[in-house]
């Protein structure tokens, strides 16, 4: 595109569609693939990459010192994301590959595989039909920072690395008790996690190279190489702390794992903020302006500056204020795309608020070309409305506004005068509250992917969430 004929109006459809089907992300992976495995037949391979549509499926590395319990939130993470376990004792083990025997041999003797074999046998397993298909885990590995620039090398590149922590003293009691079942591989330990089944607990077996000293010296060999990999893995790692409840640390996990990471593709954020009225949307736009730099637009605003400005709809919206009845939805969106149509939201985007309020003006909105690609449903409830508007109050003659719990006047003198607004009246707002509830339905259907938020609490952690849906892709829709 010619950036001299900037703003560019590209039909909001065409980055909707995009951004839903991940389009930037597929072509992203195909050119990476593309430059990685430099095939002659650029045509055939291009076909065979969208064939197999995998850029989603678990592609994970778990690293940790030695007992941290990687190996037991590897097989869970496992289980639960029904892929494929890669450790160093079933790589090498592998029965049906000469590198895995040329591997065993070198185990046994030096008890110590060279990292090109090792590499070589990580690059043979994931190019298996189940590793393509169903992605993979890899426990443990890789161990050096060599071996990280190796897979990286190869192509081999996780969507998500995590690294354990644990105090050594935390880690040398743990690994002491360890004790392994050698028909599942499960990891128990004598205090902490003994198995209630008597079979279980006679198969049980000692793993070598546990004891104390042999610990540290592991530990150590572990602390020298963990600070030169974390590096390699800019953005994707994260590191959970191994000293708690296994199943605290293996839910901090999954959770992480099925985060999609936060897209290189073009994005022009249009928002809109749905919810009662109280609910903290006002307070929200402009926050979510002030940071990315869009235009706040408040329809109610619009149309008293409409009025202010005495444009050509001024008049026409005076009059249906002074008979204090509802502007017509035809004179709200034509001031609305006019305000839409100018060139800062054209180029930086909206937060649009108070608009739409039903199911008709949310159609009407997008079968315009005014939908938007973030909307976000602030959750308050009733009790928590009434309490922050009707309790408001105004000065008459500071015009400072109060509120009788949240922010108090300072003298009784004041106190006396204060005065509260029609508008804030118990029965004023139950009124717009049972009209706000009776369109939400369908405004929450119509915006399948719309983001609920609970707005009661902290204003500042309700932004982090907002923030959050922003930054982050959109899910992607299963069929």
């Amino acid at each position: 595109m010619d950036a001299t004929t900037a703003p560019h109006r590209i039909p909001p459809e065409m980055l909707q569609y995009g951004e839903e089907n991940h389009i930037f992300e597929l072509m992203q992976s195909m050119l990476e693939q593309l430059l990685i495995r430099q095939p002659e037949d650029l045509l055939s391979f291009m076909i065979a990459h969208l064939k197999r549509d995998n850029d989603h499926v678990p592609k994970i590395v778990i690293l940790g010192p030695p007992a941290s319990g990687k190996t037991t939130i590897a097989m869970w993470l496992c289980k639960h994301l029904n892929t494929n376990l890669l450790t160093r004792q079933n790589l090498i083990g592998a029965e049906l590959s000469q590198l895995a025997a040329e591997a065993r041999k070198y185990d046994q003797k030096l008890k110590k595989v060279p990292d090109t074999l090792l590499i070589s046998l990580i690059q043979e397993r994931l190019a298996r039909e189940d590793c393509v298909k169903k992605g993979w885990i890899l426990d443990g590995m890789p161990e050096t920072r060599e071996q990280v620039l190796r897979l990286q090398t190869l192509g081999v590149a996780p969507r998500h690395v995590i690294v354990l922590n644990a105090a050594d003293t935390v880690l040398i009691e743990r690994n002491v008790g360890k004790r392994v079942d050698p028909v599942t591989g499960e990891v128990y330990h004598t205090t902490f996690d003994w198995p209630p089944e008597p079979e279980v607990q006679n198969r049980l077996v000692e793993p070598e190279g546990i004891s104390e000293l042999e610990t540290a010296q592991k530990l150590m060999s572990y602390h020298r190489n963990i600070v030169r990999i974390i590096p390699c893995y800019p953005k994707i790692l994260k590191t959970i702390s191994a000293d708690q409840p296994c199943v605290d640390v293996f839910y901090q996990a999954l959770t992480y794992v099925q985060t999609r990471h936060r897209s290189n593709a073009p994005f022009t954020p249009r928002v809109v903020l749905c919810g009662p009225v109280g609910s903290g949307k006002s307070l929200q736009a402009s926050l979510l302006a002030q940071k990315y730099g869009l235009v706040n637009v408040c329809c109610g605003q619009l149309l008293k500056e409409a009025v202010a400005d005495k444009s050509k709809f001024g008049e026409l919206i005076q009059s249906f204020f002074e008979k204090e009845v509802t502007v017509p939805d035809t004179i709200v969106l034509k001031v609305l795309t006019e305000r839409m149509d100018q060139q800062d939201c054209l180029l930086k985007g909206w937060v649009l608020h108070d608009f739409p309020r039903d199911l008709d003006q949310a159609t009407t909105l997008s079968s315009m070309g005014y939908g938007p690609n973030r909307v976000f449903f602030l959750n308050v409830p009733l009790d928590s409305v009434m309490e922050r508007l009707t309790l408001r109050r105004t000065d008459p003659v500071t015009g400072e506004r109060y509120h009788l719990l949240y922010k108090p006047p300072p003298t009784v003198e004041i106190q006396a005068r204060l005065m509260q607004k029609p508008k804030d009246s118990e029965e004023q707002v139950r009124l717009k509250m049972d009209l706000y509830y009776r369109n939400c339905a369908e405004l929450e259907e119509f915006y399948d992917q719309a983001i609920a938020v609970n707005g009661d609490q902290d204003p500042y952690t309700v932004f982090e969430y907002l923030d959050s849906g922003i930054i982050n892709p959109l899910p992607k829709k299963t069929p």
